[in-house]
């Protein structure tokens, strides 16, 4: 009778173990199928997919417009590989505040100047200056003319001789 159920109770554990992993592959292989068929049938458009899209069609539709900068040629030293740096952006702005940005354009470029001429030649040649450079930028920009004034800077020319 104690053999029977050591025996039993070594049995069990196999068994269950086998049906445990099996119902385990079971639910993982219907939970991507079903994942993988309402993404095809485009049901969680919503939820994932269409904010992209949103936020360029509001993008587009809404009064925009440009303000373009003077082109700005820094000296990077004696010591640098590259001699002068070439930027030249625009600024987007609402359309209602255009007039406005355009008077204050002589402080964008005087905090431009000031900033490009500190940062470093290494930093330049990183390559992903230029996500953290005009991150940067447009944060002192929106510093000096104030907050809801600029929405985003572009950089149209960005250049190392």
């Amino acid at each position: 009778m104690a053999d029977d159920a050591e025996n039993i109770a070594e049995d069990a554990p196999k068994k269950s173990g086998k049906k445990g992993l099996m119902v385990m592959i079971l639910g993982a292989v219907l939970a991507g199928g079903g994942g993988f068929a309402s993404m095809y049938l485009g049901l969680l458009d919503g939820f994932l997919g269409d904010g992209h899209e949103q936020e360029v069609a509001k993008a587009v539709s809404s009064d925009l417009a440009f303000v373009p900068l003077d082109a700005i040629i820094v000296s990077l030293g004696s010591n640098a590989s590259a001699t002068h740096l070439k930027f030249v952006g625009h600024l987007e702005v609402p359309s209602s505040e255009k007039e406005t940005v355009e008077a204050l354009i002589p402080r964008v470029m005087d905090t431009l100047n000031i900033y490009l001429r500190a940062v470093d030649e290494a930093e330049l040649e990183e390559p992903t200056a230029m996500i953290r450079l005009r991150a940067h930028m447009l944060r002192r920009i929106q510093v000096v003319l104030g907050e809801g004034l600029v929405n985003d800077l572009l950089v149209s020319e960005f250049v190392l001789n």
